[in-house]
């Protein structure tokens, strides 16, 4: 029988992210109504830190085998002067990768600080080397396979797998340039008309701007969340939706960075649903304070009538559902209840639904049909290469307008800002300015 001892650093690091994980469901089960609400918030994010470092060192192992271990069996290479900054380089970069989970802990604040932003942007460009260390290591081995080289390796084959290494740095040098610069823009305004059954002809042309995912947090601040209003404002919308995700962040450790929302100023109103990020901040009560101080309405599995300016006869049904990972965190009071969420709402008017996850939206349907309209986010569109693909399978609908059956509609947000990572590749942060039409 094997020891731990004698088990590789790969294997030890998935024992580790095992124990972890086991660790997590157990304070969940057992001590979550046992410890007050900061030492559980405090527990479940370093929890959470320590399992993605478990996991993310397997593949920290295999970037220093090939980017550092790799070119010190080269005698040349070992003697060069670039060797010795090289190795410390890629160290650091993993350091610096590695530390960007516990900025949450830690270097959370108004602004960003320096050192968040070089964490975050390291574990964005480490998603990238893992990717294409692992690509191109595929295709070599596929490459010997079908040339039936086996495992007899000439000199042209080191010189292949000393150049592996280095085109994966270089494209991932270029690609994170890319996506820092992508990320860097002010959000896209993209205008989307959506006819909406049961709109009241004198509420035909109503504006609802829609923000998602915005992540206040180690990486986003003030003066992004500035800009967003201040473009918000700009397109005079009738009614504001905040989707969830809008912080990382316990509220009064961040309150300084939330008070540009206060001049949101649409005539309808301004309205809120939770995200799963809100939940982990295990501070959702305080968020909803937070935020009615600044007139900003969270929908908690409730709807209000949005009656038409031109028609007190008129209304459409607004409703909010709380996002479903309450349910996976057991948070006390709260989780999507779409009967509550929906109680008034006939379906002789119109409705829209907000519900973060596309997931809460696949389910909304399934209980009631008749809803119009539901506006969610989560996806971020991937946010960045190579997670795009991993979001588009895992959730039913992935990004941007969806028709489902004859007289329903679903919109999915990119995300107004990004989570943690300052990158976008293949993805593009949005506001997304919705004109319902009366059909």
């Amino acid at each position: 029988m094997i020891s731990f001892k004698q088990l590789p650093l790969e294997a030890k690091a998935a024992v580790a992210a095992g124990v972890v994980f086991f660790s997590m469901m157990l304070s969940r089960s057992y001590l979550g109504e046992k410890l007050d609400l900061r030492m559980r918030r405090w527990l479940l994010r370093l929890q959470m830190a320590l399992f993605a470092n478990a996991l993310m060192l397997i593949g920290s192992l295999h970037v220093w085998r090939s980017t550092v271990t790799t070119f010190s069996r080269s005698a040349s290479a070992v003697n060069s002067f670039c060797f010795m900054p090289w190795k410390i380089a890629v160290f650091m970069f993993l350091a610096l990768a590695h530390s960007s989970f516990f900025t949450l802990l830690f270097l959370v604040a108004e602004e960003p600080y320096f050192f968040s932003l070089a964490a975050y942007t390291c574990l964005g460009a480490y998603i990238l080397l893992i990717f294409f260390l692992f690509t191109l290591g595929s295709v070599e081995q596929a490459y010997k396979f079908l040339a039936g080289r086996g495992a007899k390796a000439g000199t042209g084959s080191k010189n292949r797998t000393a150049m592996k290494p280095v085109l994966a740095v270089v494209l991932t040098v270029v690609l994170t340039v890319v996506g820092l610069l992508n990320a860097s823009q002010p959000p896209l305004v993209n205008s989307v008309e959506i006819p909406v059954h049961k709109l009241p002809s004198t509420m035909d042309g109503l504006k609802v701007v829609l923000l998602s995912d915005i992540h206040l947090g180690p990486t986003v601040g003030k003066t992004k969340l500035a800009m967003i209003v201040r473009m918000v404002k700009a397109l005079k919308p009738d009614i504001t939706v905040i989707v969830g995700d809008l912080t990382d962040s316990e509220a009064e450790i961040i309150r300084p960075a939330v008070e540009p929302l206060g001049e949101l100023d649409s005539p309808l109103g301004t309205y809120f649903v939770t995200g799963n990020h809100e939940y982990y901040t295990s501070d959702v009560s305080n968020w909803f304070e937070l935020l009615r101080s600044f007139n900003i309405r969270p929908l908690h599995n409730e709807n209000v009538r949005i009656v038409s300016p031109k028609s007190a006869d008129d209304w459409l049904c607004l409703a909010g559902v709380d996002d479903i990972e309450a349910d996976v965190l057991r948070y006390s009071g709260h989780g999507m209840d779409l009967k509550k969420a929906l109680r008034g709402c006939s379906g002789e008017r119109a409705i829209v639904l907000l519900a973060h996850q596309p997931m809460a939206a696949k389910w909304a349907l399934q209980e009631r049909p008749d809803i119009n309209l539901i506006l969610s986010g989560h996806t971020h569109g991937g946010q960045m290469f190579p997670l795009n693909a991993g979001a588009y399978f895992l959730n039913p609908f992935f990004v941007g307008l969806y028709k489902v059956g004859q007289n329903t509609f679903v919109y999915v947000s990119p995300g107004t800002m990004y989570f943690g990572i300052p990158m976008r590749l293949g993805s593009r942060a949005e506001i997304t300015e919705i004109i319902l039409r009366s059909p």
